[in-house]
């Protein structure tokens, strides 16, 4: 487990100054100085929204009710440190979580609660909508589902006829740089809910959404496997980690 670093080590300048000692706090109300830096903190959010917010403030907000009655710089700080930004921090696996000192229990439920409900807030605007002419909301979706994973997962988002997402399901998961995915299974569960076309999604952890060899025979492999049974493969999407790749765009399809 990494100690914490030293007060001089700290980045520190990622801070104001009015709430930088991390030490457990006594029982009761909070001192005045923790206090009010919360309650303007807050303020802010609330008139200005997320937008106009640092990733280490928004990161102070989530902490809050997670840790009370302590100062939750120290944390943030070292949370940012590890894992880069506010996103890769809610996307990282609880048990990379747990090895940041300070990172107890509250904290990591704190965090992957926060990320389940920007999971499904995202999902909820292309479920049981028209995949094809809401293209945009359907990468959004799929970058804030995977782009920040650790490891490769492989998706499958299965269309009726009229190109309405009815079912959006992981199908595999893999390494760093490898997930297995069997195209017979991918067309066996697209003809059980009757699936008119499909979409193949995975991410790439190391950031680059160039596809591999490997992506591009498995690519093939399903779309021959589809096209015996009539099913369209529209596309097949590689999300990095601030970018994606459309098969269908740069004419691998």
């Amino acid at each position: 487990m990494r100690p914490a670093p030293a007060l001089h080590e700290a980045p520190m300048p990622l801070f104001q100054d009015d709430e930088a000692v991390e030490a457990a706090l006594p029982s009761g109300r909070l001192p005045s100085y923790i206090r009010d830096h919360r309650k303007r903190l807050r303020a802010r959010f609330m008139e200005g929204g997320a937008t106009a917010m640092p990733d280490y403030e928004l990161l102070e907000l989530v902490l809050f009710r997670a840790i009370p009655r302590q100062d939750v710089k120290p944390l943030v700080a070292r949370l940012l440190e590890v894992f880069g930004d506010f996103n890769r921090v809610l996307s990282a696996p609880p048990a990379r979580l747990a090895e940041v000192h300070g990172a107890g229990d509250a904290v990591i439920q704190e965090l992957k609660i926060v990320e389940a409900a920007a999971h499904r807030l995202a999902r909820a605007k292309v479920m049981n909508r028209t995949v094809l002419s809401s293209w945009q909301t359907l990468l959004d979706y799929c970058q804030t589902a995977m782009a920040h994973r650790e490891t490769e997962q492989f998706r499958v988002l299965y269309l009726d006829r009229k190109n309405v997402l009815v079912a959006d399901e992981e199908q595999a998961r893999g390494t760093v740089d490898h997930v297995p995915v069997y195209p017979r299974e991918v067309v066996k569960r697209a003809l059980e809910l009757n699936a008119s076309a499909i979409i193949l999604v995975h991410n790439h952890p190391s950031g680059d959404p160039t596809p591999s060899q490997q992506d591009i025979t498995m690519t093939g492999q399903v779309q021959d496997a589809a096209s015996v049974m009539g099913i369209v493969l529209h596309d097949h999407l590689i999300i990095g980690k601030s970018q994606h790749l459309s098969f269908r765009a740069d004419g691998y399809l």
